[in-house]
């Protein structure tokens, strides 16, 4: 290997991922021995080739050499190659090479067992690993457990004739080119699984693929294909997680009675030469293969892709549409998900509450686009129509990536065998089975998240009864319209009760969830954060959307602000209204919080965290409910939110009313009316009552606010 020549290649690669856009996840490092090892890589891409060996070298500070195959061994790019440690497939004295090399310790190496590029990432067949390409199918090779034993035994055979036949030490020493034996390193020989998972995977023109169609005539559809792929997950971005697995110590494989026979017998065994204990070598090979392929592919790094894809897969009905697809995923990628032992995506390690609201991190929208255009599904109004011979049909293996990149990622997943069990099992449950089982998980999650809320921050003689905070569905009498109810800052789901009862009595289901933070203690509101209460709020969505079909949004104060949040998100919300919306703020106690806020920022400057103070003094209107501390940051948390949804209000079309009480002490007046003139919806109503107090939900007149709310809900029927 030309040193030079491998330092520069290092840098070349350097140079290439500062340029491109994908993002690197190494994770399981500290796994790799101190020893002489074989790392084992799926192999997807052309990437892996001139990728692994730089970043492997470079977590071991070892040199890497690679096995690559032997049509890339022509001209210019096959002496550049070389010279860098690669070496090719069909070279006579790799395996001496590898060997040698192996037990003196000076260099690792990369084997792919699949044996070439697997773009259909199909690897298993009637649950055996079977690799399929473009000629046919075959096993996984069982090149690199061959050679790793091979080395373990020269290792223990040479130590063991240096004690019994040092002539016969010495001849097989200079047979593998090694000065002495002192230079056959004492470490271990292991077997590193090693998996790659790239996400998401999107062939498309790019760059490299129209500069190669511009310059070079003739050239290869299936290089343009690779260039299509791998250009566009340079160029556009892609997560390339590489996992490293277990180290599998080859010396328990050799544990055989005829290979210890073979390792201390006192006759001449040339490198070539057939061992009398071949059989139990070739069965003590096939068996490693078996660890070390099913060890990589459980790493591979379950995302979103995978999850949609396998999903549609296992779909027994044609038909389906958008949400019941997204709802399905959302249940797969719950916390059962974590049981089936998979690793996962950074994408599914958070909550998935956003696949029953707004996709806003185009998770779906994303997939089903690539589904639509290779017409694995096609679309009618809302409908979706699974065409199930794209899951059956053989599909041109040089271009499946581009032609069906659906299969390809619900090939990926096909070795996970409790993932799909999980999968396969919810894509046969009837729709209203699934917006059953979302239904009822939030709810339980909601419960769930309070009672250990209630039990961390509780405060004797501070907080309310558990019955003031605990969120509450009200049955009604008919799905087709339900109501999300918030209720508002220092309060708790009773708050809003006399309204969530009056809409009740007409039918309608309504849903109060208790905001984070609330419904507990002060000591509590002052750690969360403005989207913790929108977590919450999609949460009670998730809830009243899987119970009836069409649902309207609205809430009190605070509320009043994560309804109106919501509804600029969620296009399907059938109407929104809000009461007493705190866009500008004028209770006297918020106007001391800059400047008490300030105080704090000092304090934290001259580290003299005692002297801060932390909260003001609430007198709240309906002492049974609200809390009597108002926590500083809990107040800059509303002002964020605020500040979030006012340039957001245009994005709201759906009907809206705007509810306001002109003597409200807390609420100025005047923001409601810039809420009301600020929506985007052309179907809007503005009310103002004549109160002299913020919470107008309760108390005096309250009936005629809820008397408004109730026909507005009645005009969206």
């Amino acid at each position: 290997m030309n040193r030079f020549a491998y330092r520069t290649t290092a840098l070349a690669i350097k140079t290439l991922e500062n340029l491109s856009k994908a993002r690197l996840g190494i994770h399981g490092a500290e796994k790799i021995p101190n020893g002489s090892n074989i790392f084992v890589i799926n192999h997807f891409t052309r990437l892996e080739t001139f990728v692994m060996p730089y970043h492997i070298s470079k977590l071991t500070n070892v040199p890497v050499w690679s096995l690559a195959a032997a049509e890339l061994f022509k001209g210019a790019m096959g002496a550049y190659l070389e010279k860098v440690g690669a070496v090719s497939t069909k070279n006579p004295d790799r395996d001496l090479l590898i060997v040698k090399s192996l037990l003196t310790g000076e260099t690792m190496w990369i084997i792919f067992p699949e044996g070439r590029m697997v773009k259909n990432k199909k690897i298993i067949e009637k649950g055996r690993f079977m690799i399929s390409y473009a000629g046919g199918k075959h096993p996984p090779h069982t090149g690199a457990a061959t050679l790793a034993l091979r080395t373990e035994f020269y290792r223990q055979r040479l130590k063991k004739l240096a004690l019994t036949w040092p002539e016969e030490a010495d001849r097989l020493l200079e047979r593998f080119g090694i000065a002495g034996p002192d230079a056959v390193a004492d470490k271990g020989t292991y077997i590193v699984p090693v998996n790659i998972t790239y996400y998401p995977i999107r062939a498309r023109e790019n760059l490299l693929s129209n500069l190669a169609l511009n310059l070079v005539e003739n050239i290869p559809e299936r290089v343009i294909e690779e260039l299509m792929l791998e250009g566009s997950m340079l160029l556009s971005g892609v997560d390339m997680d590489i996992r490293f697995g277990d180290p599998i110590d080859v010396r328990a494989f050799l544990d055989h009675t005829a290979i210890r026979r073979d390792i201390e017998c006192e006759h001449c065994i040339d490198f070539d030469d057939r061992l009398p204990s071949h059989r139990a070598m070739r069965k003590a090979a096939l068996r490693l293969m078996e660890q070390y392929m099913a060890a990589i592919y459980s790493m591979t790094t379950v995302n979103h892709d995978h999850l949609f894809a396998t999903m549609l897969k296992y779909l027994k009905y044609k038909t389906t549409d958008d949400l019941d697809l997204r709802r399905r995923v959302f249940l797969a990628a719950g916390s059962g998900l974590v049981q089936t032992r998979v690793c996962l995506h950074k994408g599914l390690q958070e909550d998935q509450i956003h696949l029953l609201t707004d996709d806003r991190y185009h998770r779906y929208k994303d997939f089903i686009a690539v589904a639509l255009e290779t017409d694995v599904v096609q679309r009618q109004g809302t409908t979706l129509i699974k065409d199930f011979n794209k899951f059956t049909y053989a599909f041109d293996f040089h271009r499946i990536r581009i032609e069906n990149p659906v299969v390809v990622m619900a090939n990926a997943v096909e070795p996970l065998k409790s993932l799909n069990k999980r999968i396969r099992r919810l894509a046969w449950l009837p729709c209203f089975w699934i917006r059953h089982k979302i239904a009822r998980r939030l709810l339980h999650k909601a419960h769930t998240d309070f009672k250990a809320d209630y039990g961390q921050f509780a405060v004797d003689g501070q907080s309310k009864p558990p019955s003031v905070g605990r969120p509450y569905l009200i049955k009604g009498r008919r799905r087709d319209m339900g109501i999300l109810l918030s209720h508002g800052y220092m309060a708790a789901p009773l708050e809003v009760r006399s309204l969530a009862e009056f809409l009740g009595r007409k039918g309608f289901w309504v849903y109060a969830p208790r905001l984070k933070g609330h419904g507990t203690s002060p000591d509590d509101l002052a750690i969360r954060t403005y989207q913790d209460w929108i977590a919450s709020i999609e949460e009670g969505y998730g809830v009243i959307s899987s119970i009836c079909r069409r649902v309207v949004v609205g809430g009190f104060s605070t509320g009043a602000g994560l309804a109106l949040e919501l509804a600029s998100r969620v296009k399907d919300v059938a109407g929104v209204f809000a009461v007493s919306a705190p866009l500008r703020l004028q209770d006297l106690a918020t106007k001391l919080v800059p400047a008490v806020d300030a105080w704090n920022r000092l304090m934290d400057l001259v580290k003299r965290d005692g002297a801060k103070k932390e909260f003001v003094d609430n007198n709240p209107e309906n002492p049974h409910i609200n809390y009597f501390r108002n926590p500083i940051s809990g107040v800059r948390e509303l002002e964020r939110l605020m500040d979030d949804l006012e340039p957001r209000l245009s994005k709201i079309h759906a009907p809206a009313l705007v509810v306001q009480s002109d003597g409200d002490p807390v609420v100025n007046p005047k923001g409601a009316k810039t809420i009301f003139k600020r929506l985007g919806s052309e179907d809007k109503t503005y009310v103002l009552f004549s109160f002299e107090r913020h919470g107008i939900l309760l108390g005096e007149g309250s009936h005629r606010v809820h008397r408004t709310i109730g026909d507005f809900i009645d005009h969206l029927k």
